[in-house]
C-alpha cells in the first residue's frame, strides 16, 4: 500500500483544479490501471458544490471544456445553493439526486446530552451503506452518461465532494482497473485538499464536527465490500449493478484509459 500511495504522491496526484470558490475540484486522470494504461486527463472530474464560483473561477472552469455536470446533491441542497456555471456554452446539468440523511441525524445527536465521534461515524456508515444499495441506480446512471462520448468531459459532484462523490469516484476507478490502494488514496486526498466549506451549527461538538468533515477509509472500504458482496463478485457488481457488460466495460476503459 505504501508504495502505491507514494507513487501517486510522487506523480502529483490527484491533480487539483485550484479555484477560490470550490476547494475540492480535481481531475480523476493520471492513475495507472492494472493493464498498464493510465486514466486520461481532462475527461472526468470530481468536485464539491459549484455554488460559490467567482468570476475568475468561471473563466478557469470554462477552460476545462466540461460538457456535462452530474449533480448528486438532494433537491433541497441544490435548491438552496444552485450551481454557478459559465453562461453561453454552459454544460448540461443532470440531476442524479441522492438525498442526504445526515442533517436530521446531526440534529438528533446535538439534542442529546452526551454525544461522541463514534455516534457521528455510525450515521456516516448508514449513509455509505445506502450508497452501496438503494442509491446504486444513481451511480449506474452516471456510468451510462460516461459511455456517451459526446458528454465528455464530465464532472460529478455533491456538496463537499467527499462522500457521495467519493463513492462514485471509487466505483469508476475500480471499474477502470485502478489498484485498490490508489482508489483509497484518491478518496483520502479530500482530507488535505478540501477547505471544509461546510456550514455546521455553531454548537456542534468538535468530535462530531471532525468526524463529519473527514474522509474515513473504513467507510469507503465497507461500502465497496457491501456493494460487491450484495452482487456476489466485483464482476457481477459491474454487470448487474452498474450496467457494464463486457462490451460496455471495454468501451469505458478504451474511452478513459490511454
Amino acid at each position: 500500500m505504501a508504495m502505491d500511495m507514494q507513487a501517486s504522491a510522487d506523480e502529483g496526484l490527484p491533480k487539483v483544479i485550484a479555484l477560490q470558490g470550490c476547494s475540492n475540484l480535481r481531475d480523476l486522470g493520471g492513475y495507472r490501471a492494472a493493464d498498464g494504461r493510465r486514466v486520461r486527463m481532462g475527461r472526468v472530474f470530481r468536485g464539491a458544490s459549484l455554488a460559490n464560483l467567482t468570476d475568475d473561477d468561471l473563466l478557469q472552469f470554462a477552460s476545462l471544456g466540461i460538457r456535462t455536470v452530474c449533480d448528486l446533491r438532494g433537491g433541497q441542497e441544490s435548491g438552496r445553493a444552485p450551481s454557478r456555471l459559465p453562461e453561453g456554452d454552459a454544460p448540461d446539468v443532470v440531476q442524479l439526486s441522492i438525498e442526504p440523511r445526515i442533517g436530521a441525524s446531526l440534529r438528533d445527536l446535538l439534542a442529546r446530552s452526551a454525544t461522541k465521534g463514534e455516534d457521528m461515524f455510525a450515521v456516516l456508515q448508514t449513509a455509505y451503506a445506502a450508497y452501496a444499495t438503494e442509491h446504486l441506480p444513481r451511480y449506474r446512471a452516471l456510468f451510462a452518461l460516461l459511455l456517451e462520448g459526446e458528454r465528455l468531459p464530465l464532472l460529478f459532484h455533491c456538496s463537499a465532494g467527499k462522500d457521495r462523490t467519493g463513492f462514485g469516484a471509487a466505483l469508476l476507478l475500480t471499474a477502470l482497473g485502478v489498484p485498490h490502494e490508489a482508489v483509497m488514496d484518491d478518496y483520502l486526498a479530500t482530507n488535505r485538499i478540501w477547505r471544509r466549506e461546510h456550514a455546521l451549527p455553531p454548537d456542534t461538538p468538535a468530535a462530531l464536527r471532525d468526524t463529519l468533515l473527514t474522509a474515513h477509509q473504513p467507510l469507503l472500504e465497507g461500502a465497496l465490500t457491501q456493494a460487491i458482496g450484495r452482487h456476489g463478485s466485483l464482476e457481477r457488481l459491474l454487470t448487474e449493478g452498474l450496467g457494464l457488460d463486457a462490451v460496455k466495460l471495454q468501451l469505458l476503459r478504451d474511452t478513459l484509459l490511454e
